[in-house]
C-alpha cells in the first residue's frame, strides 16, 4: 500500500499527521571533517543500510562525519550514493533506515542527535520549518530549471526552497483493458460500464478505491477538487495555500461531497475497502476499475492484469478530478554536524540523472529531474501515464495547519459515502473542527 495514503488513513485516527502526512534543539559540535585538509585514507562507509531494532528511532553514532536517515524501500540506492560520495569526499557515512522518519527526526533533532539529511515527502515541510529543523537548501537557479516545475515548487515554503526533490506521485484511475478497452472520460460513463459488467457477470463490483470506515482525506480530495472553489485550502496571490481560508465547506465541495453520497448510494464507493483489500479486489478482477497509484502496478502485474492507466474522470456539474501531487524529496538538518557537507550531498548528488534513476526504480514514481523523467517515459508507458494523470493536479498543502485537516476530513467523507450524514451537514462540521483544531495549534 502506498505510504502516503496509508499516512493520510493513520492520520484519521490521530489527526496529528500530513498525508504520509510529517524546535529548537541544542547545536552539534561542528566536524572538522571532511573539509580541506581531511585524509581521503581515513574515509570509511558503512556498505549496507543500518536496519533498526523494532520501531525504534535510529541512534545516532558521533563519529560519523554524514548521516542519512529514510525508509527501508530507499535505503539501498540511497546507501550506493551515500558511498560514492563518503569516497570523493574522504569522509565517513552510515545510511540508517527509520520506520516513522517524520516524527523521530523531530524528536532526535531536539536533543542533538538527529541526522544531517532526511529523505520524505514534501509535505512535512512547513511543520519542519515551523520546528527549525530543516535549513534552506542552496540549489542555484540553473540547476533548479531542471526539475518539473511542480517539484520545485513543492518544496519552498514562504517562497523558501529547503529540499531537493526526486520524485513525484499522484492518484489516477487504474483500469482492466481485459473487460475496458477503453478508459472512460466521465464518472457516469464508468459507473454505467462498471455495472453493466457486474450486470453480466464479468465482475463483483463497479470500483475499488481506498475509502475505510475512517475516511482518506487523500482519495476523496479530487472528488471535491473537481468543482470550482472546492477543496481545502484557498491559495494567496503568491500561490501559498492560506490556512486562514477553509474551503472544505464550500459550496463547489458540498458539490464533491454530494457526488461521494451518490456513489456511496450506488454501492460504488464502500467504507468496507481500505488499504488491506483495495489491490486486491481489482487483482483478482472483481472490479473493473481502481483509483489508486504507482503503488498498485507490481501487484497488477504480479496478478497478471492487463491494465491500463488514465486520467481521473470527470464529474457532472463539474470538470475534471484533479488528484493531489505529492512530491518525495531530500532536506536538510538545520542541525546537521557539517552542514557544508549535507549541503553538498543534496544539491550536488540528488540532481544527478544516475541518482534520480536509481531512485526511480523503487516504486516507479516518476522522476522530478527532467532528463531522468524524459528518459524513463520514453520506454515505460506507465510513467508517462501517470505524469499526465496528474498534470492538472497541485501540491499536497505543506502547511502546519494541514496536520489538523486529515482527521475531521477523512471522518467526514466515510460518514457521507455511508450514508451516515448529508454531504453539506458534515462538510460544515468537519469544516468547524478542523478551524478549531488550527486555532489551537
Amino acid at each position: 500500500m502506498h505510504k502516503r495514503a496509508l499516512g493520510a488513513a493513520a492520520v484519521t485516527g490521530v489527526a496529528a499527521l500530513a498525508l504520509s502526512a510529517c524546535g529548537g534543539s541544542s547545536p552539534t559540535t561542528p566536524s572538522n571533517t571532511g573539509g580541506a585538509g581531511t585524509s581521503k585514507a581515513a574515509a570509511t562507509t558503512t556498505g549496507t543500510p543500518e536496519t533498526p531494532s523494532g520501531t525504534a528511532a535510529p541512534v545516532r553514532d558521533a563519529n560519523v562525519d554524514l548521516v542519512i536517515w529514510t525508509d527501508a524501500d530507499r535505503s539501498k540506492a540511497v546507501q550506493k550514493y551515500a558511498d560514492q560520495f563518503a569516497s570523493e569526499n574522504g569522509i565517513t557515512v552510515k545510511v540508517q533506515i527509520a520506520t516513522d522518519t517524520r516524527t523521530q527526526f523531530k524528536d532526535a533533532t531536539k536533543v542533538g542527535k538527529g541526522p544531517d539529511v532526511i529523505v520524505g515527502a514534501h509535505d512535512w515541510l512547513g511543520e519542519l520549518v515551523q520546528n527549525s529543523t530543516v535549513a534552506p537548501v542552496n540549489l542555484s537557479a540553473d540547476v533548479a530549471a531542471k526539475f518539473l516545475p511542480t517539484a520545485i515548487a513543492a518544496t519552498k515554503f514562504n517562497g523558501q526552497s529547503y529540499g531537493v526533490p526526486y520524485a513525484v506521485e499522484n492518484i489516477g484511475l487504474m483500469y482492466n483493458k481485459d473487460l475496458v478497452p477503453n478508459p472512460p472520460k466521465t464518472m457516469d460513463e464508468l459507473v454505467a460500464t462498471g455495472e453493466k459488467l457486474v450486470k453480466e457477470g464479468k465482475a463483483k463490483q463497479v470500483m475499488s478505491q481506498f475509502v475505510s470506515k475512517v475516511g482518506n482525506a487523500y482519495f476523496a480530495y479530487p472528488y471535491l477538487a473537481a468543482f470550482p472553489d472546492g477543496g481545502i485550502f484557498a491559495t494567496k496571490g503568491n500561490g501559498d495555500y492560506d490556512p486562514n481560508k477553509l474551503l472544505v465547506n464550500s459550496a463547489g465541495s458540498v458539490k464533491g461531497g454530494e457526488v461521494l453520497a451518490a456513489l456511496g448510494k450506488q454501492k460504488v464507493l464502500s467504507t468496507n475497502v481500505d488499504d488491506t483489500n483495495q489491490d486486491a479486489i481489482f487483482d483478482s478482477k472483481a472490479a473493473p476499475f481502481m483509483i489508486s497509484g504507482p503503488w498498485s502496478v507490481a501487484k497488477a502485474k504480479a496478478a497478471g492484469i492487463n491494465y491500463g492507466i488514465a486520467p481521473l474522470p470527470s464529474l457532472a456539474g463539474g470538470g475534471a478530478m484533479k488528484p493531489f501531487l505529492g512530491v518525495q524529496m531530500f532536506y536538510v538538518s538545520s542541525k546537521a554536524k557539517n552542514a557544508a557537507l549535507a549541503q553538498e550531498f543534496v544539491t550536488n548528488y540528488i540532481p544527478r540523472k544516475d541518482v534520480q534513476l536509481a531512485l526511480f526504480e523503487v516504486g516507479k514514481r516518476p522522476p522530478a529531474l527532467k532528463e531522468a523523467y524524459d528518459e524513463v517515459s520514453a520506454t515505460d508507458p506507465d510513467v508517462k501515464a501517470w505524469y499526465e494523470a496528474g498534470v492538472d493536479g497541485k501540491p499536497m498543502p505543506n502547511i502546519p495547519a494541514m496536520n489538523s485537516v486529515w482527521g475531521p476530513f477523512g471522518q467526514a467523507t466515510a460518514d457521507i459515502i455511508s450514508g451516515k450524514a448529508g454531504a453539506k451537514e458534515r462538510l460544515d462540521a468537519a469544516a468547524k473542527e478542523i478551524a478549531a483544531n488550527i486555532a489551537k495549534g
